[in-house]
Parts: structure tokens; C-alpha cells; sequence
């Protein structure tokens, strides 16, 4: 069964979430927002492994010394894997008792959350931070994008992965768009900020915007993309948005009249997130 939730809001939407008896759902840690009294909440350091009981162990069978030493290492190497991503290290969850509860979560931009639901089939990919809260059915990981993708896109590098059964929240800033690039040639060119989710499936990349000539230097200096694009490549769903936290974050300067960005565009703009 599906999670029973429902997206409410606007321009800052939250999620309201109807646990059944003895159902459990994590979020990011920051991202709770509310409950009932008669849901529980525990703060652990990993990650649910996709088999229901969120003990995040992965590991199957064998106890005593041996099996508390393998959940020990396997626990330090989710938390050394988030940390590398820049993610929260611990998840919070929320578990209902004696009948059903609510829990209400949100992200942290002003913008759109989608329920994806998985079905064990495919994977989906989303940017650093998209993930709100999921079943504990579904396992969360981190991939890695390339180191070559990676240093050149600037974002993207480093994936929040979701697998398994169940559904999982996510949230992202301004409105989404959803595409699939099969209905565009097979191929869609993105800014690298816009990228919030994406099937398994999809091919990812990143592309030098222009050669090393007067136009491509024109387009990174003045342009205000940068120096490269987000690629998306095959047949399955995209999830874009149309706010990036960079974009965000220099109004926010130029309103406070710190914006030090001038003609440049992105070349020589401070990213931040």
C-alpha cells in the first residue's frame, strides 16, 4: 500500500501525512514539521534498507559480535557517505501507536513537492537535499554522479538515490515541470540548477556550453549560465524546476545590496548551496 498523504499549500507547500497503525515514515532531519501524540519519533543515524523495519542494517541474518560489527561499519559508512554529500547525518522517525496519525513535513525553499511511488522497477535520482520524508519500505542512498560530470556541472555531482516499494516525498524551489526528453529527440539541455529528479534510466550529463571561441565565451561571461549545461538523455520522466537556489540566493544579495555579480553573469558568481 501507498502512503496516504496529501501536498496542501501554495507558494510553500507541506506534506500531511495519514499513518495506519504501526506504519513508519523518516524524513531528513529539519524537515518535520508536526504530529499527533500518538505517533512516535526516534532520531537514528541510518538509513532504512528498503525491507520495512528501518534498521538500516542491509546486512540480513547473523547475530552476536560479529553482526553488531557489520551494522556498526555499514551505519558509519551511510553517515561517511551523507556527510560527503553535504546531507543532514541523521534521520528522524515516526512511527504511530494504538491507531492512526498524522505527521505534517516541508522543505526548506518556497516551492512544489511531489509523491513519487515506487514499484521496485526503477530507481529515481533527485539533487542534493530534494528528499522530505519517505515509507520506510523505501531505501535511500547516496550516487555519485562521476568525477568529471561532476567538477564540470558544479551541481549534480552527488545524488540522493531511492529504491524499493512505497513512496517518497521530495521538494524543490518555484514550480515543476515534468518532461520526458523522448518527446524532445531524445535529449533536453538544462540549466544544471533547474535538475530536481529524475527516473532511472535517464542518461545524465554535462555539457560545455559553445567551443573556445568569441560566441561560447560571450555565452559563459554574459550569459549567466556558466560554462556548462545539465544533459538529459533517453525515455523516462524528468522532474525540472523554474527557481535555483543560486538564482535565489543572488536577489536576495541584490536586495540587500550585496550583489557583487555585476555583468559577469555566472562565470564569476558565487555559488552558493
Amino acid at each position: 500500500m501507498t502512503l496516504q498523504q496529501e501536498i496542501v499549500g501554495n507558494a510553500m507547500q507541506m506534506a500531511v501525512v495519514n499513518l495506519r497503525p504501526g506504519q513508519t515514515v523518516y524524513c531528513e532531519a529539519g524537515k518535520f514539521l508536526f504530529k499527533t501524540t500518538n505517533v512516535t519519533m526516534e532520531t537514528r543515524l541510518s538509513a532504512p534498507s528498503g525491507n520495512g523495519n528501518g534498521n538500516g542494517s542491509g546486512q540480513g541474518g547473523g547475530g552476536g559480535m560479529g553482526g553488531l560489527l557489520r551494522q556498526a561499519m555499514g551505519t558509519a559508512m551511510q553517515v561517511g557517505q551523507r556527510a560527503l554529500a553535504g546531507e543532514s547525518l541523521a534521520f528522524q522517525y515516526f512511527t504511530s501507536q494504538g491507531g492512526e496519525g498524522t505527521v505534517g513535513f516541508a522543505g526548506v525553499l518556497p516551492g512544489e513537492m511531489r509523491a513519487l511511488e515506487l514499484d521496485g522497477t526503477r530507481a529515481w535520482f533527485a539533487e542534493k537535499d530534494a528528499f522530505v520524508a519517505a515509507e520506510s519500505t523505501v531505501d535511500f542512498g547516496i550516487a555519485f554522479a562521476g568525477g568529471r560530470t561532476g567538477m564540470s556541472g558544479g551541481e549534480g555531482f552527488i545524488l540522493e538515490k531511492f529504491t524499493g516499494h512505497g513512496t517518497v516525498i521530495i521538494a524543490g524551489a518555484g514550480n515543476f515541470i515534468d518532461l520526458d526528453p523522448a518527446d524532445f529527440g531524445g535529449r533536453i539541455e538544462v540549466d544544471t540548477g533547474c535538475v530536481v529528479a529524475f527516473e532511472e534510466g535517464i542518461q545524465y550529463g554535462v555539457q560545455r556550453i559553445g567551443g573556445l571561441n568569441r560566441q561560447g565565451l560571450m555565452n559563459a561571461v554574459f550569459g549567466g549560465e556558466g560554462l556548462s549545461l545539465a544533459t538529459l538523455e533517453g525515455n523516462g520522466r524528468v522532474i525540472l524546476q523554474s527557481l535555483t537556489i543560486e538564482s535565489l540566493a543572488n536577489a536576495l544579495k541584490k536586495a540587500q545590496g550585496g550583489d557583487k555579480q555585476g555583468p559577469t553573469g555566472g562565470l564569476f558568481s558565487t555559488h552558493v548551496g
